[in-house]
């Protein structure tokens, strides 16, 4: 179902085509949306043969609806947004929604160049791994009017749940505070699943009641129990950029995040050493520190709750 003739869907413009960008395109265009891509290196982007591929963001927006950006840093969204062939020298009356992690400040930022070029803008950054977004079971974090909300929310439910949260800008506040606990949350697991392991437990058994607390680990999986940290579902190199954001929004106000801060020190140890690996590659640290033991089965009477 891919004819917008007979459905009448609004056309999307996606920048950027990276793990979230090309599950962002994938879920929209086989729920019937007409997609223009772009991206950096054009040849990722025909790859995904989805739609079709623009030679520059402000191609790709000329004849869009809604222009969705997802890209890498400020840096890139900058480039894709303001440079000479960037999507605002065709923003007049068009809807931006910017699904990057690359904070308040850029959204700020954008804000100003969207409304000066004729263009509305709204920040939805995504809660949830490329896989839950092309289920349709993430969760769309949105900043703006509630005017500008309500026009998007048809495309952005297609993502999952959609959550507006305030004002522009709050929506990018909220991504950051959870990637902070999802930096917390990485850590104690891997901390806690290497230390049941040091203790004699079953691998498996020390991950079972690890995910029946936090049951957002079950993907992650691979990584804690079996060593396996590629493909990443979230890079570690992402991460510590996100950290870095989220402290420094943090610092402003004043807050104390001890937590936090230990998190993004021991974030970016692992991210200097493994940048392209999933983030559960912080749990390989403490595997070189004090290796598991070899499990046993269970002396004698031969019942043991511990698997080979």
């Amino acid at each position: 179902m891919n004819d917008k003739s007979s459905t009448q869907l609004p056309r999307i413009a996606i920048l950027g085509i990276g793990k979230m960008g090309s599950a962002i395109a994938a879920r929209l265009f086989g729920a019937g949306f007409e997609v223009v891509l772009w991206n950096r290196t054009r040849s990722r982007a025909q790859a995904l043969g989805l739609g079709t591929v623009a030679e520059t963001p402000a191609a790709a927006a000329r004849e869009a609806d809604f222009i969705i950006s997802s890209l890498t840093d400020s840096a890139a969204v900058r480039a894709a947004y303001l440079g000479p062939d960037g999507a605002l020298t065709v923003g007049q009356g068009k809807r931006f929604v910017e699904m990057s992690t690359a904070g308040p400040d850029l959204v700020s930022e954008l804000a100003v160049q969207v409304t000066a070029a004729g263009g509305t803008l709204i920040d939805a950054p995504i809660m949830g791994a490329p896989p839950a977004v092309r289920a349709g079971d993430a969760t769309v974090l949105v900043g703006g009017t509630g005017g500008d909300a309500t026009a998007a929310s048809p495309v952005l439910a297609v993502l999952g749940s959609v959550h507006h949260v305030g004002p522009l800008g709050s929506a990018a506040r909220l991504k950051l505070v959870a990637n902070s606990m999802l930096a917390d949350m990485v850590l104690a697991a891997a901390e806690l699943q290497v230390a049941g392991e040091n203790a004699g437990l079953d691998p498996d058994e020390v991950f079972w009641a690890l995910k029946r607390l936090v049951p957002a680990l079950e993907p992650r999986r691979g990584g804690f129990v079996e060593d396996r940290h590629a493909p990443a579902l979230f890079a570690l190199r992402d991460l510590r950029k996100d950290l870095d954001l989220a402290l420094a929004l943090f610092g402003k106000s004043g807050a104390e995040t001890p937590i936090t801060r230990s998190a993004s020190e021991l974030i970016g140890a692992a991210a200097a050493m493994t940048p392209e690996l999933d983030i559960t590659a912080v749990a390989r640290p403490y595997r070189r520190v004090r290796p598991s033991p070899t499990l046993q089965p269970a002396a004698a009477s031969g019942a043991s709750g511990i698997k080979e």
